[in-house]
């Protein structure tokens, strides 16, 4: 018997009722207050129910469940919202020994680490899928979505980690239906996997298994992707699978262009068409490549440009992450690969900040007809100056229609542009300040088929957006709504 049935077959006054009745109605709105996405009819975006466009702008939160109390978790969601952030990726069996090591109210996932057996106890604040759930209801209540792991990968696949390896195709299908049912209307979207290799057809069965379970229990009412190692994309052992909505790449730690942010192009032009997205590109503050005695750590600059690379290349949002933040530490815990600032002090770094800028970018002009193109940048005789290389990569994108293209300019070079893709007679131009948001008129002319171009701070290492419109679209400035 469901709550409405019982509470109408029973013998309770009036008044009583009809509180208890706005309280179901109003736990029922919360639980589906956040509209649900589904894949774009041309297959490359992700949009509501109701059809608007929906710009994936993601934060890596892996350890937030495991990690953070309930005012932390609060306080972070509060930072993000604020910020422009609508996704947070965080992991239920979490990677730093998310089976053993207690969750901060003392609380383990699963009993005997048993994936078909979580642990509960009555009551809202008893256990640890308790403080998931607050987790996630707090993150939809400011219109976030949880891009939700059921588990990181050593728990199916020890490549490195602590484990222990606990899953098999037949608890990952019941624990997947066990999750699907308990989040069936909740604002999640699943990402399986977890940062670890796919070597055998064992490793396939169990993220199947897995796939199935929750897309049987939640009825279809949420997307699901998968997100792969560095380098790596889901496309790799899943891109023809039917469960496998959008492709996720994990581009990785580096700073350069060629060899890792190129490759969201070869996701876009893969075959059946698929969504993209890189789910972990360079993170902010992070040993670059891995060797900070070599390279040293990265800055906003080298979290910028992966994000334009990754949306001008064809990704329909990007996920932006903080080497501090996904491991919530502070200076009383154990640090992993030498973190620069506490967490509460990293979300208000200068990159994470500057995210939000390029979603009101490409949100200020026609949306779902935007695809990759680069073509009308015009190649200098010396290539790695235009359209440059390693981190001097130039990269474009238009709409199929014509009426806008734009460039991402990382370094200040004289380059020029074929402007035939344009059907336009007369141009607007603007220059886009990726590090404020803030766009500037450079002035009108007429479209005579080629134009060469210079940035406001020529010869600096500073990035910048050029933005042509069709003037007779009397677009506004970019970046305005």
């Amino acid at each position: 018997m469901t709550a409405m049935r019982f509470i109408r077959s029973s013998n309770i006054p009036a008044c009583v009722l009809a509180l208890l009745l706005l309280a179901l109605v109003q736990m029922q709105s919360q639980a589906g207050d956040l509209p649900r996405l589904k894949v774009s009819e041309n297959q490359r975006y992700l949009i509501t129910d109701d059809g608007k466009p929906f710009f994936w702008l993601g934060d890596t939160a892996w350890e937030l469940f495991h990690r953070t109390t309930r005012e932390e978790a609060i306080h972070y969601l509060d930072v993000r919202s604020k910020q422009g952030f609508n996704v947070v990726q965080a992991v239920a069996l979490a990677e730093e020994d998310g089976l053993n090591v207690p969750n901060s109210y003392g609380h383990l996932p699963l009993t005997a680490n048993d994936p078909t057996k979580p642990t509960l106890v009555d009551g809202s604040e008893n256990d640890y899928w308790d403080h998931v759930d607050f987790v996630v209801a707090e993150a939809n209540r400011r219109g976030i979505y949880v891009g939700f792991l059921p588990t990181w990968g050593d728990k199916w696949n020890k490549k490195w980690g602590v484990g222990p390896e606990v899953f098999n195709a037949q608890n990952a299908e019941a624990y997947g239906q066990w999750l699907g049912e308990r989040y069936r209307n909740a604002g999640v979207v699943w990402i399986l996997g977890g940062d670890r290799p796919v070597e055998n057809d064992n490793h396939k069965e169990i993220i199947r298994a897995m796939a199935r379970g929750l897309r049987s229990a939640d009825g279809g009412k949420h997307l699901i992707t998968f997100h792969p190692t560095g380098g790596q994309s889901s496309s790799g052992p899943f891109h023809k699978e039917e469960w496998l909505d959008f492709n996720m790449r994990q581009n990785g730690h580096v700073a350069e262009f060629t060899g890792r942010y190129d490759k969201t192009r070869s996701d876009y032009d893969l075959r059946p068409i698929k969504p993209v997205i890189d789910g972990e590109p360079i993170y902010e503050d992070h040993p670059i490549s891995f060797d900070a005695k070599k390279l040293g750590h990265s800055v906003a600059t080298d979290v910028r440009r992966p994000l334009y690379w990754d949306l001008f290349e064809g990704a329909f949002g990007h996920t932006y992450g903080n080497h501090a933040i996904w491991q919530f530490w502070n200076v009383d815990r154990e640090p992993k690969n030498n973190p620069l600032l506490p967490w509460k002090e990293s979300l208000l770094q200068h990159g994470a900040l500057q995210m939000q800028y390029a979603r009101a970018l490409l949100e200020s002009r026609p949306f779902l007809t935007r695809i990759p193109d680069s073509s009308f940048i015009v190649a200098d005789k010396v290539s790695t100056n235009i359209p440059g290389a390693g981190r001097y990569q130039f990269v474009g994108t238009r709409d199929e229609d014509g009426t806008y293209l734009m460039v991402y300019v990382p370094v200040g070079r004289k380059f020029s542009l074929q402007l035939d893709v344009l059907k336009a007679e007369k141009i607007q131009a603007w220059w886009f300040n990726p590090r404020t948001g803030r766009a500037d008129s450079a002035g009108t002319f007429v479209n005579e088929g080629k134009r060469e171009f210079v940035s406001p701070d020529p010869g600096e290492s500073i990035d910048w957006v050029l933005v042509l419109d069709d003037a007779s679209k009397d677009y506004k400035a970019p970046g305005t709504k």
